[in-house]
């Protein structure tokens, strides 16, 4: 029988669409077209951070579609993340005022810590170690809570931890995170980190759903897996949409990046049908392997981590 899911709760109380459209590595000029793309195709999530440089032209285009009567502020879904810079806790309340400045809001449905590292302040990009600091985790949530009281983020999460992270934030907490978004996909499937989200309450969220097949440095091969193109081939599905549908039933919500309306159409058509428990045990079998690793937040002098083992406590 097929189950429906459109939606997750949130430990908040409040709804998380499933289905999101991811707008990282995405070309200024083409993004804000693609936000009202994927709108109208029926996406109500989107998913965009300050380090991705194109919320000023994500807020142009929600401001053109919501004139327009296209849709409503109240029936969107907009995550933003708090970038690596801006850890200081005095930083955290003024990030945020410049994303929803940007996105012509007054509050986010979520926001994100970005990652568990820390930079100086002002720092943008990966490519300049000497930028990287020891971060204060635990103070950064502290500042991210008073954004959850201002109302200003209706709900604050993180991204990139690992299940011992995660549970250092939940120890001291005051607010409970309410989503970590990670890599997540047949072939990254994370079962550790999946089973303690489950476990306390927090939900996980699936950025490269499809593997970042866009993504050259990358080199993804998840869509070419033998086994999910033989459940593709015996559901009539491609293998995009038994990658995406696997998310959903696993329990995560996923964020698939296209600007192309066709593939949106086809990532945004999982939530109606259902893999069979037979095929879906199959894919449990895939190979797996991590792809974003966060190799430029790893130096042997600067920053906390001294290897990708530490960054990700051995999860990789």
């Amino acid at each position: 029988m097929a189950r429906e899911i459109g939606f997750f709760e949130l430990n908040t109380g409040a709804r998380i669409p499933s289905v999101a459209i991811g707008t990282s590595q995405a070309a200024l000029n083409v993004i804000g077209d693609a936000v009202a793309a994927a709108i109208k195709v029926g996406y109500r999530h989107i998913d965009t951070a300050k380090a991705y440089g194109n919320e000023k032209e994500i807020g142009i285009a929600l401001k053109k579609l919501f004139e327009a009567g296209t849709v409503k502020r109240e029936d969107l879904w907009i995550t933003s993340k708090l970038w690596c810079s801006n850890h200081a806790p005095e930083d955290v309340p003024e990030a945020l005022e410049r994303t929803l400045k940007d996105l012509q809001l007054d509050h986010v449905d979520l926001y994100l810590i970005h990652w568990p590292v820390s930079m100086k302040k002002g720092a943008m990009g990966y490519d300049q170690p000497e930028n990287l600091t020891q971060p204060d985790i635990i103070n950064t949530w502290r500042a991210m809570e008073k954004l959850y009281d201002s109302g200003k983020a209706r709900a604050i999460g993180v991204s990139n931890f690992s299940t011992k992270k995660l549970g250092d934030v939940l120890e001291v907490a005051r607010v409970t995170p309410a989503v970590n978004q990670v890599e997540c996909h047949p072939s990254w499937q994370q079962p550790k980190l999946h089973a303690f989200c489950k476990a306390k309450g927090v939900h996980l969220s699936g950025y490269s759903p499809l593997g970042s097949p866009g993504t050259a440095s990358l080199k993804s091969e998840v869509l070419k897996n033998p086994v999910l193109n033989m459940v593709a081939e015996k559901l009539g599905k491609s293998p995009a949409q038994i990658a995406l549908r696997w998310g959903l039933q696993m329990g995560h919500s996923v964020l698939p990046k296209t600007v192309t309306e066709a593939r949106m159409k086809e990532n945004f058509d999982i939530i109606d049908w259902s893999i069979p428990d037979d095929l879906f045990e199959q894919l449990s079998k895939i190979e797996q392997a991590r792809l974003v690793k966060g190799t430029p937040f790893v130096h042997q002098t600067y920053g906390a981590y001294r290897t990708v083992e530490e960054l990700w406590d051995g999860e990789i």
